[in-house]
């Protein structure tokens, strides 16, 4: 492979900051509207933002259009870079966030859709600087890279090397052949099932700001909330929680299967094996942490069942049950109660979660439902082969024999993901954090899911956090949003050789 070609790295990192403008100043008819001295460093910020981009991409404009696989690497990673320290600017110019390091955490933390937060009265920040912390998850959920392959056919440059770098989950399954036509169709479904959920989330009782700001976060699994008590702020409206755990739900399943919906082909969807392992397992884990509310709460701890009737203490259980574990399942991360106050059996199935994730081509971070499948099917593989060492019996899914690398692939990442969560929590630990406290920051931050257990809880917040932490848990939050590979392996040797 030869070099890489800077030039159209630099163009298309330049046409993403342009978008991150644009996205930006949608921000300022808020503030404008709430009547914010906030609207002229968020104009400032996006005005400031698209002519960098244009900058980077005017002079780069004829570089050669040949896209390889390294170029996708590059511009993936560097992409979110540039996203994050672009996207610190409307928190510095308005002096929501003045601290650099402050803003640059909350920025990726949007962009990576993790919803972890430095912000300790949430309640308090200008509606506008609001609109863009919420948009930072909508832009990063699909995946601002996916958003512009849609239209690289303009400048003459092809997106599959992107697609492949961007796309999560083990492999980028095509819903159409030209990575184009998938592109807007994905696109075309988010942003679908993101304005339904806004519309409801408003019939259900929610102002239409908090219900935009939600809808975003939940179609991202993001889960920033413009309250400080994040959806427990509706804990009197059952209705609203219902909607945004559905929500939750769909992003957290693989958009092909969405798409599927879509047309009508549910046949597709109920025989996706994957599908099938997402839901029962949750419905499962749903039904038994539902059972532990009503009969094992600690009763010195704070209960989570809001009404005294039987009925009404079976559904508020249920409730709270259901919304905790498709919000972490799915890495979303929004809380109607804090689970770390449950009794710590049901802490810790809650906890095991973070190294679950939602489903692959969903935009729900962690390991994926999809590699833990072949993971049990590979280990049971094997525990065959010890009695017929001889047969040759090929891990299958899907009703299709799987190819031995993908195997490969897929037990290395786990065994690198586990290494890195153990190597970060122990470097968290160095940082000041005591050990509940830094394994839930490493596997909250590498799963991109937000609330935590120890110092980090739901009802706590990052803000404590020493310097160096901060910087290490938005590293953190990077490479799990880009599945590991895709940044690591920029930190190899053999990467950067001419060859």
């Amino acid at each position: 492979m030869k070099n890489l070609n800077y030039q159209i790295i630099i163009s298309f990192l330049g046409l993403t900051s342009m978008l991150n403008g644009f996205f930006m100043l949608l921000a300022v008819p808020f503030s404008i509207y709430h009547q914010e001295n906030a609207k002229w460093g968020i104009l400032i910020a996006g005005v400031l933002t698209l002519v960098i981009g244009f900058l980077m991409w005017f002079f780069n404009r004829d570089a050669e259009k040949n896209l390889h696989k390294k170029e996708g690497y590059v511009i993936v990673t560097f992409g979110w870079l540039i996203l994050s320290l672009t996207g610190t600017l409307p928190y510095l110019f308005t002096g929501a966030i003045p601290d650099f390091t402050n803003a640059f955490f909350e920025t990726i933390s949007g962009y990576s859709t993790t919803g972890s937060s430095i912000l300790t009265d949430i309640e308090s920040m200008p509606k506008g600087i609001l609109f863009w912390r919420s948009a930072t998850h909508w832009i990063g959920g699909m995946g601002i890279i996916v958003l512009t392959i849609a239209i690289l056919p303009l400048l003459g440059i092809g997106g599959m090397q992107l697609f492949m770098a961007e796309a999560p989950g083990p492999s980028a399954d095509k819903m159409h052949p030209r990575i184009t036509e998938t592109a807007k169709r994905l696109w075309f479904i988010y942003f679908s099932l993101t304005i339904t959920e806004f519309l409801l989330l408003k019939i259900a009782g929610m102002n239409w700001f908090d219900a935009i700001n939600h809808a975003m976060a939940t179609m991202s699994t993001g889960g920033f909330s413009t309250k400080n008590d994040s959806v427990a702020f509706w804990n009197g409206l059952p209705m609203v929680q219902y909607i945004i755990t559905f929500f939750m739900f769909i992003a957290g399943t693989n958009f092909i299967v969405s798409y599927f919906v879509f047309k009508g082909k549910f046949q597709r969807v109920i025989k996706n094996e994957e599908f099938k392992w997402y839901f029962f397992g949750a419905l499962g884990l749903i039904i038994l942490i539902t059972v532990l509310i009503l009969n094992f709460q600690d009763p010195n701890l704070q209960s989570t069942v809001e009404h005294p009737k039987p009925w009404g203490a079976f559904e508020s259980a249920f409730r709270h049950a259901l919304f905790q574990v498709i919000a972490i399942l799915t890495t979303t991360g929004f809380v109607t109660a804090d689970f770390t106050m449950w009794n710590s059996f049901i802490t810790m199935l809650i906890f095991s979660l973070f190294f679950i994730g939602g489903s692959a081509g969903s935009t729900s971070g962690g390991v994926k439902i999809v590699r833990h499948i072949m993971m049990i099917k590979s280990s049971i593989l094997e525990l065959k082969k010890l009695l017929h060492p001889s047969a040759i019996i090929p891990v299958r899914y899907g009703g299709k024999a799987v190819n031995q690398s993908i195997i490969f692939n897929i037990l290395s990442f786990f065994v690198l993901y586990m290494l890195i969560f153990i190597l970060s929590s122990v470097i968290l630990t160095f940082f000041g954090l005591d050990f509940t406290s830094a394994i839930g920051a490493a596997a909250s931050s590498l799963g991109n899911i937000g609330p935590a257990i120890g110092t980090v809880s739901p009802v706590d917040n990052y803000a404590h956090l020493s310097i160096p932490a901060k910087w290490f848990c938005t590293f953190l939050m990077l490479i799990g949003r880009l599945e590991l590979f895709t940044v690591l392996v920029l930190f190899t040797p053999y990467f950067w050789k001419k060859n």
